[in-house]
């Protein structure tokens, strides 16, 4: 559904920009508000914009998207303003313009509903309330790990669950010489890219930043220092999975201090 949230943008953008490229200009970033979507499907050439005013080109947008009514009038204004020659094809075009806004707001409520319907399965998942509890771990990311590992049973220790996320390091190597290790670029890259960005969203704990700090001050880059952390935190997910217990920072803590 991504995919064709993009594929529908940018022909609607590309379908915007050959009757009236002041008008993308204007609207083709905001195209993920809805109330833009449902401006350019209400109004979609410059001759219907001059038709409907910019009262009616306010309100039309604050029915959804209340906080941007009023800038958008205002860009919309300014695109009227910066081109008065109107395209020999414009009626034509903006039938496929209103039809395309009309199919990516419905590409964009299908995805919202999907998108609940991942959250409540997941948090209906008796893992699924475990993996939630370690900071950073979201329904999404949290349902694409439970998806790629199930309970965990397969993976011996962290470092193998590592290696098959494709996070643990592998050692370059030509002939007889070994040079340094460096990332690797194979294992399950749906299950790599889930596990980075959770990390990433929990460098808001306290703990996590605090690795995250030692490995910058190691040297290590933004990214080689989260693939760190996610690596890392294969040992604990794999832990709270084999245990059934959800993620306790305390009794992590005096684990590492005794």
């Amino acid at each position: 559904m991504a995919e064709d949230q993009t594929r529908i943008t940018n022909r609607l953008r590309d379908a915007l920009t050959s009757i009236a490229p002041a008008l993308e200009r204007a609207l083709g970033n905001r195209l993920q508000h809805a109330g833009i979507r449902g401006l350019v499907a209400a109004f979609p050439t410059l001759t219907a914009l001059r038709a409907a005013g910019p009262d009616r080109i306010r309100e039309t947008v604050a029915r959804r998207s209340p906080r941007i009514a009023g800038k958008t009038a205002e860009a919309v204004a300014k695109a009227l303003a910066a081109q008065d020659v109107t395209m020999p094809a414009e009626k034509a075009a903006g039938r496929v313009i209103a039809e395309l806004a009309g199919e990516l707001d419905r590409v964009f409520t299908r995805r919202d509903a999907l998108a609940k319907e991942i959250e409540e399965a997941f948090l209906a998942h008796p893992f699924g309330e475990i993996l939630a509890s370690l900071p950073g771990i979201g329904p999404r990311t949290g349902a694409r790990i439970l998806a790629e590992i199930g309970d965990g049973s397969g993976f011996a220790s962290g470092a193998k669950l590592a290696a098959y996320a494709g996070l643990a390091p592998v050692t370059r190597q030509s002939g007889t010489s070994l040079n340094a290790e460096t990332r690797s670029r194979r294992g399950n890259h749906r299950l790599k890219n889930a596990m980075f960005l959770a990390a990433f969203a929990s460098l808001r704990d306290p703990a996590s930043k605090a690795f995250y700090d030692r490995k910058r001050a190691e040297g290590k880059r933004h990214n080689a220092a989260l693939i760190c952390l996610a690596r890392r935190r294969c040992d604990v997910i794999l832990a709270m999975l084999r245990n059934r217990e959800p993620y306790q920072p305390d009794r992590s803590r005096a684990a590492k201090a005794a």
